[in-house]
């Protein structure tokens, strides 16, 4: 089924867990570090300058964001994690809102975990990985800020990320640039795929 990517409205900030719709709706949720570019991957997938905010210091996202795309499904932006300059209760807030998402398997139909493209993915996108694979749903790897690599890297890169997050061999790597756009075609194929096979 088609998705209108041009009808997109940003619909809440959930602070806790009553907050979180629970209409049946597909949702495809987007993790990663606070400076890994994650609003920028979203702006590009629905080719606009600033819907999801991109914040001029990361860690801006506090909240659970929900964007619903056509009325059909929703983008979920989980707070990015890693953020040095935010308080130990904070982040144990932060924690204890994502941990109350995932406590609910009926929530998520696909995750996305965002890693930088050019750098082993840290202890934080580990966990990260774990909780998306503990979660019993698909979930795949974009690997953003691909414009920053030579050509050459990209692949021993790509490979890296795979080895460190333990990744199976079937579950995908897209790389990405928010940047130029490389890899949005990729992302909203995935994104369909999974949004049709549960309808």
């Amino acid at each position: 089924m088609p998705l209108n990517l041009n009808n997109a409205e940003f619909i809440r900030s959930a602070a806790k867990a009553a907050d979180f719709p629970r209409d049946h709706l597909p949702q495809v949720v987007f993790a990663g570090r606070s400076n890994v570019g994650k609003s920028s991957v979203i702006n590009k997938l629905l080719n606009r300058k600033n819907f999801a905010r991109v914040g001029s210091a990361p860690g801006k996202t506090t909240h659970i964001n929900y964007f619903l795309i056509d009325k059909k499904l929703y983008l979920v932006d989980l707070p990015g994690y890693g953020y040095a300059k935010v308080s130990h209760a904070e982040k144990a807030r932060w924690g204890r809102l994502i941990e109350s998402w995932f406590a609910d398997s009926s929530l998520m139909t696909l995750g996305i975990l965002i890693v930088d493209a050019r750098h082993k993915p840290t202890a934080d996108d580990c966990t990260m990985a774990d909780w998306f694979k503990h979660s019993g749903r698909p979930f795949l790897v974009v690997a953003n800020k691909l414009d920053k690599l030579k050509k050459s890297e990209t692949e021993p890169n790509l490979a890296r990320i795979r080895d460190t997050l333990v990744l199976e061999e079937e579950s995908s790597i897209i790389p990405f640039s928010a940047e130029k756009g490389d890899g949005r075609q990729a992302l909203l194929d995935s994104i369909l795929a999974h949004q049709e096979g549960i309808q």
